[in-house]
């Protein structure tokens, strides 16, 4: 889809964002791309966050701090832990985006967040090019969630994340189906090596190349329900599958939601569901934002009227 801005910023210096950031009147900030919906035109200022670095601070041997630029992409940066013996995010194995955009997600994947590995981060405010350091409590993480989707929107750029890794693994593979693809490969003594490709793998095998089928990734949040509305779901829904989500709350599975309501492989004129992942909304040929975002609404109507939930949208829209 095509959109436009009034002006594109590549910034890849501290002191040019913190001018930027003091005399650019709200500008939107871009880092990959890859979770952002245009609607339309864009008559606004973008800066592209480009800052790029990495470094490891060896005080504490065993769990090193990393400090990365925001401008990093974030998979090219698991593959440089991995390649290190660094554990923690091999279970993000693949995610889209730059390191900056996942603290404000809190991206995470296949039972693991970005915050069990966060320790800060900085960023710029806005308006006066003031730097700020964020830590973990600071930053009020939630499901796809943190004080940057919340009171703090807009009004910081995220400049660089500090992640706090491992050399003594403990690793997850109990959520989805990881412990499958490692046991069809007769891993029996996984490294975290081992658990991020059956994780390349599996996401590989249900959503599509972005440089092939234009896409925003997972479309809508996970919905989270408590635990007594999930038990009228299951009497009504057998296979509605659930997941644990602490405090007597229980995450529901959007994409079979959306199956569920008809909607896997259906489109309504450029744009669709995808065939292999209902989660995922696809660019099938020149549709614009709007497209997909009317397309987004009807699921989201549909899926309510079914169900009883109604589901969010994870993606930034730009309107």
């Amino acid at each position: 889809m095509d959109a436009s801005c009034d002006h594109l910023y590549r910034i890849e210096d501290i002191e040019e964002l913190k001018l930027a950031a003091q005399f650019l009147e709200n500008p939107l900030i871009l880092g990959g791309g890859s979770n952002v919906l245009p609607i339309g035109d864009i008559e606004r200022n973008v800066l592209r966050i480009e800052l790029k670095g990495i470094e490891i601070d060896e005080e504490n041997e065993e769990d090193p701090l990393i400090h990365i630029g925001a401008g990093e992409n974030w998979h090219q940066f698991v593959l440089w832990a991995l390649d290190r013996n660094l554990g923690g995010i091999e279970n993000l194995s693949l995610i889209p985006g730059t390191v900056g955009a996942s603290p404000i997600q809190n991206i995470g994947a296949y039972g693991v967040e970005l915050e069990s590995v966060f320790h800060s981060l900085e960023a710029i405010r806005i308006g006066t090019g003031e730097v700020k350091r964020f830590f973990k409590d600071e930053c009020r993480f939630g499901y796809r969630d943190s004080i940057f989707k919340q009171e703090a929107k807009g009004m910081y750029v995220i400049t660089g994340v500090s992640l706090r890794l491992t050399r003594d693994h403990k690793l997850n593979t109990s959520y989805g189906v990881i412990q499958d693809v490692l046991d069809q490969q007769g891993i029996l003594n996984p490294t975290i090596h081992d658990v991020s490709n059956a994780v390349i793998r599996i996401r590989q095998s249900k959503l599509p190349d972005p440089a092939v089928i234009g896409n925003a990734g997972s479309f809508f949040k996970n919905p989270i329900v408590s635990l007594l509305q999930y038990q009228k779901l299951k009497d009504n829904f057998p296979d509605i599958p659930g997941y644990a989500a602490g405090g007597g709350e229980m995450k529901i599975a959007a994409g079979w939601l959306i199956e569920q309501a008809g909607w896997k492989g259906k489109s309504i004129g450029n744009a669709g569901s995808y065939e292999k992942q209902a989660l995922v909304l696809v660019n099938l040929g020149n549709a614009s934002g709007v497209e997909i975002w009317n397309l987004a609404g009807e699921i989201i109507k549909s899926v309510e009227k079914k169900f009883g939930i109604k589901l969010s949208p994870e993606v930034n829209v730009w309107r």
